[in-house]
């Protein structure tokens, strides 16, 4: 271990978290890598423990190291917490999910995948805003959920995605959207991203696509993309697609 080290909140998560991230330090260490690592449970782990998932102690840790590891955390389906990935994002304000994805073992369907997802993390149906309207004696007549977009937000994320294109020598971003139904929740995000992309229009090329068509072209002619720019709900949704092109979601942090 270097003499120096810089410390890393290692947050171990659930179901086969720990093992993977085992793993990952391992190889960490195997590279001589400068870490000290500042171990914390969270998601359903920690919820079964302590009855919060997202302890306050590693909350103060990670704004002390401002360096966290995280595996995969579970949130309950239809019931229980919410979702703990989404509370760090907010807590920390991490706007911007770049998940990049690249053929790592050739000879599938397509070769040379080399796309990058990035996706807004903090808006959208994924803030959570929903609640039940009773009717009669069901107490869960009705489920009403409220996705919210800023243009603040739009903006943000657009001028991070653009940047990163030109920064790292990428040759076009499509805006991915739902704007011919969700006409005022997505279509703030395209119109925003539009604007925004004029910027940049001399040195990149922009598009846009509408999300089922996307998914679908992903699937048939994958090199047809580069960077490509959503929401949060369908960048989550998109990126694990993403993923499967180049063998699933075990290859994509590689």
């Amino acid at each position: 271990m270097a003499a120096t080290t810089i410390p890393v909140t290692l947050i171990e998560g659930d179901g086969i978290g720990p093992e993977i991230l085992e793993a990952t330090v391992r190889v960490l260490e195997a590279l001589n890598a400068p870490y000290s690592w500042n171990r914390f449970r969270a998601g359903m782990s920690a919820f079964e423990q302590t009855g919060d998932p997202l302890p306050r102690a590693m909350l103060e840790d990670i704004r002390r190291t401002r360096l966290a590891l995280k595996a995969p955390l579970t949130t309950p389906v239809g019931k229980g917490f919410r979702s703990a990935n989404v509370r760090l994002r907010e807590e920390f304000h991490l706007y911007a999910n770049v998940r990049p994805a690249v053929t790592l073992i050739h000879g599938g369907k397509f070769d040379n995948i080399d796309l990058v997802m990035i996706r807004e993390n903090t808006e959208g149906l994924y803030v959570g805003v929903e609640h039940y309207v009773p009717i009669d004696d069901d107490p869960r007549a009705v489920a009403e959920a409220s996705g919210i977009i800023t243009r603040s937000g739009c903006r943000r994320i657009a001028q991070f995605a653009f940047d990163y294109a030109v920064t790292h020598g990428r040759k076009k971003v499509t805006i991915i959207h739902k704007a011919n139904i969700l006409k005022m929740l997505t279509g703030l995000f395209l119109e925003t991203a539009q604007q925004v992309g004029k910027d940049y229009e001399s040195k990149i090329t922009i598009d846009e696509r509408i999300v089922d068509n996307t998914a679908m072209q992903l699937v048939m002619n994958p090199s047809q993309f580069d960077v490509l720019l959503t929401t949060n709900m369908f960048g989550d949704i998109l990126s694990d697609e993403i993923a499967g092109l180049i063998g699933g979601l075990g290859l994509a942090p590689g």
